[in-house]
């Protein structure tokens, strides 16, 4: 089965979802001007790193983002990796991530594991416990956050799963682009599935992020990648490649965890 994607590598407001929310739907109306099966939006696309006033800005249960997210996906009949937002939770604030099918319904939630010290992630943010698999149309995905990458045997607890496709969702920095690329190729080679990474563009008070965004093969084989402005990145996926590199090379047939 094939899919069309397009990431929106949004330029994102420090600390103010009005604008931040207004800015996606001009690219969502964007991006569906040529109809795409999935549209991605990057790590917490509502409010930005913006740490300290998550406290006055963050969405309860994520209700505001969940009502656009389900709107947007019954007006543009597309599903939606819902980036991720501050979520409102009572075991505190979380970084989560939200699947929306183009019916409207709710398809997938994860609240990223993995905090990340060097930007104070633990002092604001409450970790999840759970696996951010969803299904869409059938077929097995996974959602991931960010610092999530540099964990394989977590995406790898995700890819036993049968998983076809990994979403990653970002706010990564401009001076580890080289590790964001090198750490999504190996991703997508290792697991033999595709990996789409939606990043976030431009720059907040106390960093300055990468952009490019990225589909990769179940080869390894970058598909698209975006540069460091704000863009809208789209590529298409033949799930049926994901048969053929498994087929050829069986991996998940081969491994011994009996002994790791």
């Amino acid at each position: 089965m094939k899919f069309k994607i397009a990431c929106l590598q949004m330029d994102i407001a420090f600390g103010n979802p009005e604008q931040n929310y207004k800015k996606a739907s001009e690219l969502i109306d964007q991006a569906n001007a040529q109809k795409h099966d999935i549209i991605v939006l990057p790590e917490l696309w509502t409010t930005g790193y913006d740490l300290e006033n998550l406290k006055n800005t963050a969405d309860e249960k994520a209700q505001e983002a969940k009502v656009f997210l389900k709107d947007a996906a019954v007006k543009y009949n597309s599903h939606f990796i819902g980036g991720s937002v501050a979520n409102k939770t009572e075991a505190g604030i979380e970084n989560t991530l939200l699947v929306f099918d183009k019916n409207g319904e709710q398809a997938g939630i994860y609240s990223k594991l993995h905090l990340f010290k060097l930007m104070d992630e633990h002092l604001y943010l409450a970790a999840g416990k759970e696996k951010g698999l969803f299904s869409l149309e059938g077929h097995k995905f996974a959602g991931l956050i960010c610092y999530d990458i540099r964990f394989p045997e977590w995406v790898r607890a995700h890819a036993l799963h049968d998983v076809e496709a990994m979403f990653v969702v970002a706010e990564w920095p401009i001076q580890r682009l080289e590790h964001w690329r090198a750490l999504l190729i190996a991703r997508a080679i290792e697991n033999q599935c595709f990996v789409i990474a939606c990043n976030r563009a431009g720059s907040d008070p106390n960093n300055k992020f990468a952009g490019h965004s990225m589909v990769i093969g179940p080869w390894g084989d970058v598909i698209a990648e975006g540069g460091e402005e704000e863009e809208i990145l789209l590529a298409e996926i033949d799930l049926e490649e994901v048969k053929e590199a498994r087929g050829k090379i069986p991996i998940f047939a081969d491994r011994r965890p009996e002994l790791y």
